[in-house]
């Protein structure tokens, strides 16, 4: 052999080996796991959109008067005036998923305000994906509307989904911050007074004089009123029950019973609270603080009932949804009411 054929051999052997090296690691590195591509922008929902996109069914038929007088079939004519939406107004909860980016609650806002919609509540949150924020919003409107509405929400960038979760077996909650008074409604104008803190004017509270000879002159009235009871109203004015209350609530009180009162007071607030399933987490000398996580009907029930102790402030979350998932039932708990032909067997129906 030749030495011009043994170095051509040797070069065709060198480049089998550098095509089977090379083969292998493009082969190796497309069994690496790659890692997903980052959602970063708005085009993501867009793309995700495009691929899911599905003909949406037909809005809602508008229910409109089926006869019409000569006046509306008038200016119907020459205005091009659409007949008026029979369609009874409803509240409607729509969950939005969109983008985590800025910008995106005052675009879906603005749609909802441009078409004339008033926002009863409105939650954003971010959810369990980096990317991805979760709006629950409660609007107020027909079926017809809304709907529209909720296409238009969907066609937006940065929006992936909107979802009405009007018609959907969902569990709902409403968290609920309220402070209420412990010293009663009698108070309540002297704590607003008082500022941010709600605590009561000085020399208001009768148990919290401003200066020492206050509070000797108070202890002393007080222990001549205990021996001579008769000689704190005069007496044609005790037999009268609105006179005696009238008398007691002019009366001084004892930091004893000032104590006594806001122990009731916060006694009988607890007691609401745990009927409620709520706890309270702040208590100060005149007021405590309430947590109330329930549906919205509780929460304003819970209110209407601690008023009348006096509420200095509160603050609620608006409405967040999630929907039920539904159980799976065997085909053999339905058919067990059946007989062999089909008939209902009334012996397995109940009473009546």
């Amino acid at each position: 052999m030749s030495l011009f054929a043994l170095r051509f051999r040797c070069a065709t052997i060198a480049r089998q080996s550098c095509r089977i090296s090379t083969s292998s690691i493009v082969r190796a590195s497309d069994e690496l796991p790659k890692p997903p591509r980052p959602i970063d922008d708005s085009t993501s929902a867009l793309d995700y959109k495009r691929a899911q996109r599905i003909r949406p069914p037909p809005l809602p038929v508008s229910d409109v008067p089926r006869a019409r007088t000569a006046e509306e079939a008038v200016t119907n004519i020459l205005y091009n005036t659409p007949p008026p939406n029979l369609q009874p107004f409803k509240k409607h909860m729509l969950n939005c998923l969109v983008q985590n980016e800025p910008g995106v609650l005052s675009r879906v806002s603005g749609i909802l305000a441009g078409r004339g919609f008033n926002i009863d509540s409105l939650v954003v949150c971010r959810t369990e994906i980096r990317d991805l924020s979760r709006m629950s919003i409660v609007i107020s409107g027909q079926d017809s509307v809304v709907e529209q509405a909720r296409r238009q929400l969907e066609d937006l960038v940065p929006v992936w989904a909107v979802l009405d979760y009007t018609d959907t077996n969902v569990i709902s909650r409403e968290l609920l911050l309220v402070k209420v008074s412990i010293l009663g409604p009698e108070y309540l104008e002297d704590q607003f007074v008082g500022g941010p803190s709600h605590e009561p004017r000085r020399g208001v509270l009768p148990h919290e004089p401003s200066s020492k000879i206050e509070k000797e002159t108070l202890l002393a009235q007080n222990f001549e009123r205990s021996g001579h009871p008769e000689q704190a109203q005069p007496a044609h004015t005790l037999p009268s029950a609105q006179n005696h209350a009238h008398a007691h609530s002019q009366i001084p009180l004892t930091p004893s019973e000032a104590l006594r009162l806001k122990h009731q007071h916060l006694q009988s607030i607890s007691a609401l609270v745990l009927q409620f399933g709520g706890k309270v987490v702040d208590i100060s000398d005149n007021s405590v603080i309430v947590e109330l996580t329930a549906k919205t009907s509780r929460v304003n029930a819970f209110l209407s009932l601690v008023k009348p102790f006096g509420i200095l402030e509160s603050a609620r979350t608006g409405l967040m949804a999630m929907p039920r998932t539904p159980l799976a039932r065997s085909s053999d708990e339905n058919d067990d009411i059946l007989d062999e032909n089909g008939a209902v067997d009334a012996s397995l129906l109940p009473p009546g």
